[in-house]
């Protein structure tokens, strides 16, 4: 330090004559940095002075030796140093000194070599570290110092090894790029590298880095095109591919890489890439360095600029417009919808006119000087910071006058009960004529729910028996008369056409394949015992003959529950296609007799599921194609496996594997079969009749596949529908499969998805549900599919499909499967599908099954839909404890609990945990009746039936996603919403609030069970108005019901839940009965897609059982929520409620524009460069190709495209 004093003197001196001395102090302080750890660390150590003086001398000097010391001292900082060093010396304008001392230099003729060296060589360390060199350099005249150095000393190797560092710095500032490049940079780059050589190759991989730095700006790409330096990049790898046997120059085989990654980011660049046979030389070069785990990089780069040049594809489909069309009542005057009928119909919506994006191209470099002050923060401008926005205001926006029309759906606030016996609280006992076996079990995922839902717990015994096999069953029964439903509800529920054929679906099942499916006899049994007997029939191909199968062996079915479709006390198959029995004869058909005995703790329980109920209730259904055949999974109905379906690994290099398959569509399409096996918009297109080709059918209730083509042998390109009265949202998928042969992995590709990552990449599997495992009594999806991955493949959008974005791709979900029987009949579906038609069923049998002296049980119809299906409105409570006038008043002054669900028809998931919070609150369970003594259910189970009968994934028939519609519904457009929202109105009216409002949603991109709700000190505190949050003072219950989930549901993660209100949200459910209504406690509960990354289901994919345990859950959690919320009982514990200590704790973290989210959605995964190529990046992760997606403004259920992006990468 004393050195360095002596320095400072020197300088605040100005002495002459004192060039001597400083040459020797400097040199005294280059031995010590040199030596010294402990005199570098003093030098660059915060409130020293010790850079600035080393800089001042450097300005001031003019002795050559002293400007090589300081240069050496500096260099000798910043190299050992790392990063934070070199920003200390570009904080204290170190950049600006040494730019104007190259400037001096280089008038020097000649100039200093030893000083050109040592200046460029810290040039090229700091500046990565100077976002502005870039610009500082061009003002200062510096820009073309460098370039004329190379030009003048290409044998010199030491000089412009250092220049090329400096140059590739330089050249991340495009205006730069485009200004070397006039001077011959990109000409002079091609001189010094060339074909394998082992003299020089530092100087190789630094000259290659700066050409793929300078091929970023689109000018000189075009300028290395027009010179044909494509064909010569690709030489120069395959000679050094070739040559470098032991790949010890695997970074500069990957430099030529990045250089032809960047020539190709234009549409002239790809177009020389193919014309080069890049394709093929990078398809077989990649191949061969599979086998060597070291090489990936250059796999995954060549994999990459392979996909970017793969010919964008038309998809093949005539329009991209649903397959359906339904002519609204009114067109809305703006929006998609608006847009999508203005269309003239001879605009091809497939594809633009250009099949490639290159309109960036045209548009000239300029670039902002002040690009680097970009506010480095990421900052959600979603969040609502509005306070008076903010600010719940209960506005009815209708007269009370016109609300009156909602009091129909209020019975229970008029009803007195006079002709009811209420006076005995015990449970009569239930009908004979509804055939049961017991109350509704609760709901459960396990034994431990399981006890506590009833302590007695029954053994059971699976038997088989074939005794029940009569000729009755040979016969086609009629179909069930359906109870008469109280004489105010809407009658459009009666109305049905009697006269449609509703089958099976089983490629067009006959006849006689019908009576063939009514032997199947697995039916009810004595109370505690099972029998699985039955002659089983399964169509071959042959139309007429039929093969019985014996079903020998019983479902092993270990777990309990109410999520069973044959809910008794026995698990079993009940009434699949035969006449009823009655529950008497039932009764008297157990038998001791040996067989197979399966220990089962379950309470007794109660079928939900009545195939012939099915159905009659299908009959009702109207859906726009008129289907007229029935899924056999909705037909036979489903039990949870009983084994555990781990999260699948993702097997290493499995997308690369894929990707690669598809390139060879390319480069061999002799291979490439291309025939088209199923075409909804082809009525002539016949079914494939070779034996070894696979059928496709989706023409019943909730399926969608659109088109499937055949690629190779047993790979299939399936392509899904839109929405109706929109072009896109392709997510959802329910198929049939049949014709297949076992021990062959079948690939199937849908390749129409849109957004931009899926859990398929995290370990999610489709679903598939086996005909031939239904009839040997193991009717169940189970998660199915191998080798599965989600990427960007080379089917273009047009930019109508894409919300006027150009140059976007279609995505493929891509899984293998091996099937276990010859000519099955499978099903395939996103998700465990759960159809309009089921929930009538549902409903119907809770209705036929609950005992109505315990149970206030009531369905109706809330309107009817756009395509004239019911809505369908249940109000559960428990009966008065008598008529008498206290008992009566306590009835009606129930606090009420709004729940809803199924607004997006794909997230099927939300209709199962409605399941489970249906079947609990019909329960005899004693807390269920808890529960029902504390509140008043108004529950809407299916907020969009038309979307969920035609197979829609997100929107209803007017093509709108309806949770977006609260703000302001069209009652013609919207009638659900209207309605929904009209019921509410209603009861703010009337001074009579819900405690809690609820909707049930599914989430695509997170794991677990959480919820959104809504709070303003919350949101304030995300928005970084710290002092206006700290003046609002809000009641904290809102976070009281999540808190209760957390701790009692094991599925649930208080860790995922936000509670910030966004703009893009303002017109969801949640908000706008918070915000409109005055509902605090207004939710959205989302369930995962894929499966819990925490607690008892850590690591295992979510089934019924699960989802249905977490609607039961919901229903224990506001019962505590009822003891909390009374403060002459119960004391809100402090811990409960502690937000601000919570929200510091989580360090939270706001990652998008468009929803608040606590964690990362995923971690990053090794493929993550592969599996983002888009042909116009300039990135190996594309940030900014998904900003504004669509999905931005469409999703309550989560992320958005840039969203998920940016979480993925944070």
């Amino acid at each position: 330090m004393s050195l360095l004093s002596q320095l400072e003197k020197i300088n605040s001196d100005s002495l002459a004559g004192e060039a001597d001395n400083v040459r020797y102090v400097t040199s005294k302080i280059l031995h010590l940095v040199q030596s010294q750890e402990k005199t570098r660390k003093e030098m660059t150590s915060k409130g020293s002075t010790g850079i600035e003086v080393i800089l001042s001398t450097l300005e001031n000097t003019r002795d050559p030796q002293t400007t090589l010391n300081i240069l050496s001292i500096l260099i000798e900082l910043v190299s050992i140093g790392g990063g934070r060093r070199a920003s200390v010396l570009v904080a204290k304008g170190g950049t600006q000194i040494l730019l104007q001392l190259l400037l001096n230099v280089s008038k020097d003729s000649p100039p200093n070599e030893e000083l050109m060296v040592l200046l460029h060589t810290l040039l090229a360390k700091i500046g990565p570290k100077d976002k502005k060199i870039g610009m500082k350099a061009r003002i200062n005249g510096a820009l073309n110092i460098s370039l004329n150095l190379v030009k003048q000393n290409l044998q010199n190797h030491r000089l412009i090894l250092p220049c090329l560092q400096v140059l590739r710095v330089y050249s991340s500032n495009s205006v730069n790029a485009v200004s070397l490049g006039k001077n011959g940079v990109v000409e002079l780059m091609f001189k010094i590298i060339g074909p394998f050589s082992k003299k020089n190759t530092s100087l190789m991989k630094v000259a290659l880095d700066t050409l793929a730095a300078l091929l970023k700006s689109k000018t000189n790409a075009r300028r290395a095109v027009d010179r044909g330096y494509v064909h010569v990049l690709l030489t120069i790898y395959v000679d050094w591919h070739r040559h470098d046997s032991r790949h010890r120059y695997m970074l500069i085989r990957k430099g030529i890489l990045q250089c032809i990654k960047s020539v190709t980011n234009i549409k002239l660049g790809r177009k020389a890439f193919i014309d080069a046979n890049g394709m093929k030389i990078l398809y077989n070069t990649s191949q061969e360095c599979l086998a060597v785990r070291t090489l990936d990089p250059l796999v995954n780069t060549s994999s990459l600029i392979m996909r970017k040049c793969f010919p964008k594809n038309r998809l093949p489909l005539p329009t991209i417009k649903s397959a359906f069309h339904f002519q609204l009542p009114v067109i809305p005057a703006n929006g998609p919808v608006a847009q999508l009928y203005s269309l003239p119909p001879e605009v091809d919506d497939v594809v633009d006119e250009s099949d490639d994006n290159d309109d960036a191209e045209a548009e000239s470099e300029i670039e902002t000087e002040n690009e680097d002050d970009k506010d480095q923060h990421f900052k959600n401008d979603d969040i609502e910071t509005d306070i008076n926005k903010l600010k719940p205001r209960q506005e009815l926006g209708r007269s009370i006058e016109e609300l009156t029309i909602y009091e129909q759906f209020f019975p229970e606030l008029l009803e007195n009960f006079q002709e009811c016996d209420l006076v005995s609280k015990e449970p009569k006992p239930f009908r004979s004529d509804a055939n049961l076996g017991g109350p509704i079990v609760v709901p459960t995922a396990g034994e431990e729910h399981c006890a506590e839902a009833n302590p007695s717990v029954k053994e059971i015994s699976l038997k088989e028996s074939n005794s029940l096999l009569t000729e009755e069953y040979n016969i086609r029964p009629a179909f069930l008369e359906l109870p008469k439903k109280d004489s105010n509800k809407d009658s459009s529920l009666h109305q049905q056409n009697d006269q449609r054929k509703l089958l099976p679906s089983c490629q067009c099942l006959s006849q006689e394949i019908v009576k063939g499916l009514d032997r199947i006899t697995l039916q009810n049994s004595a109370r505690n015992e099972q029998y699985y007997g039955a002659a089983c029939v399964i169509k071959k191909e042959s139309k007429t003959s039929l093969t019985a199968l014996a079903c020998s062996k019983p479902y092993e079915h270990a777990s309990p529950c109410g999520s069973s479709l044959f809910e008794g006390s026995s698990v079993q198959l009940g009434k699949l296609c035969c006449t009823g029995v009655d529950s008497e004869e039932d009764d008297d058909s157990g038998s001791s007799s040996s067989g197979e005995q399966v220990m089962l703790e379950v309470s007794d329980v109660s079928p939900v599921h009545d195939s012939d109920l099915y159905i009659e209730m299908v009959k009702t259904t109207k859906s726009i194609p008129e289907y007229s055949e029935v899924a056999y999974p909705d037909y036979f109905g489903h039990i949870p496996p009983p084994f555990k379906e781990p999260i699948l690994e993702r097997p290493y290099g499995v997308q690369r594997t894929k990707i690669s398959q598809d390139i060879e569509r390319l480069i061999h399409q002799n291979d490439i079969i291309d025939r088209v096996v199923y075409d909804l918009d082809n009525s002539s297109c016949s079914v494939p009749e070779e034996a070894d080709v696979l059928k496709f059918n989706s023409k019943f209730e909730s399926g969608n596949l659109r088109k499937v083509i055949q690629i190779r042998k047993n790979e299939y390109d399936l392509i899904l529908n839109s929405d109706i009265n929109s072009n896109h949202y392709h997510q959802w998928f329910y198929f049939e499969v049949s014709g297949m042969k076992t021990g062959v992995g079948y690939r199937f590709n849908i390749i129409n998805c849109e957004k931009s990552n899926s859990q398929f990449n995290y370990g999610m599997q489709p679903l598939m549900y086996s005909v031939q495992e239904a009839l040997n009594s193991k009717p169940c999806w189970t998660r199915v599919g191998t080798d599965i991955c989600y990427y960007k493949n080379h089917f273009s959008r047009s930019s109508i499909a894409a919300g006027g974005q150009k140059g976007k791709s279609y995505y493929t979900i891509t899984f293998t499967v091996t099937f276990q029987h010859k000519d099955d009949v499978c099903y395939f579906a996103y998700h465990y599908p759960y159809t309009y038609s089921t929930l009538k069923m549902h409903l119907q049998k809770l209705e036929s099954m609950h005992n109505p002296q315990q149970i206030y049980f009531r369905q109706d119809a809330l309107c009817e839909t756009l395509a004239g299906n019911s809505c369908p409105l249940v109000t559960i409570t428990a009966m008065p404890e008598s008529n008498y006038y206290e008992h009566i008043c306590q009835f009606r002054n129930r606090p009420y609990i709004f729940l809803s669900a199924r607004v997006h028809p794909g997230e099927t998931n939300a209709s199962w945990v409605m399941k489970g919070t249906l079947e609990y609150l019909m329960s005899n369970h004693p807390s269920a009746q808890s529960l029902r003594e504390s509140y008043i259910f108004k529950i809407i189970p299916m907020l969009n039936p038309d979307g969920v009968i035609n197979g829609n994934h997100r929107c209803s028939l007017s093509g709108e996603d309806l949770n977006r519609q609260w703000q302001n519904p069209n009652p013609d457009l919207h009638p659900t919403i209207y309605h929904a929202k009209g019921l509410l109105q209603y009861l703010a009216s009337i001074k009579r609030l819900p405690l809690v409002y609820c909707d049930y949603h599914g989430h695509s991109r997170k794991k677990n069970v959480f919820m959104y709700g809504c709070s303003i000190k919350e949101t304030m505190w995300h928005t970084n108005i710290s002092a206006s949050s700290c003046d609002l003072i809000e009641d904290p219950g809102y976070r009281a019901l999540p808190k209760i989930l957390s701790q009692t549901a094991p599925a649930f993660c208080m860790g995922s839940c936000s509670f910030v209100v966004e703009k893009s949200k303002e017109s969801t459910a949640r908000v706008v009965v918070w915000r409109e209504i005055g509902v605090q406690r207004s939710y959205t509960m989302e369930s995962t897609l894929c499966g819990c990354d925490q607690g008892k289901y850590k690591g295992l994919q979510i089934g019924t059982r699960e989802l249905e345990e977490m609607g039961a859950k919901f229903c224990v959690g506001l019962l505590r929520l009822k003891r909390l919320a009374s403060p002459l009982e119960y004391n809100l514990p402090s811990n409960l409620l502690d937000i601000e200590n919570e929200l510091i704790e989580s360090s939270c973290k706001v990652t998008s524009p468009t929803t608040y989210v606590l964690d990362e959605d995923e971690p990053r995964f090794l493929e993550e460069v592969d599996y983002s190529a888009e042909s116009s990046d300039d990135q190996d992760i594309e940030l900014a190709d998904n900003a504004g997606d669509y999905e931005a403004t469409n999703q309550e259920d989560g992320l958005s495209d840039s969203e998920s992006t940016r979480t993925l990468l944070s």
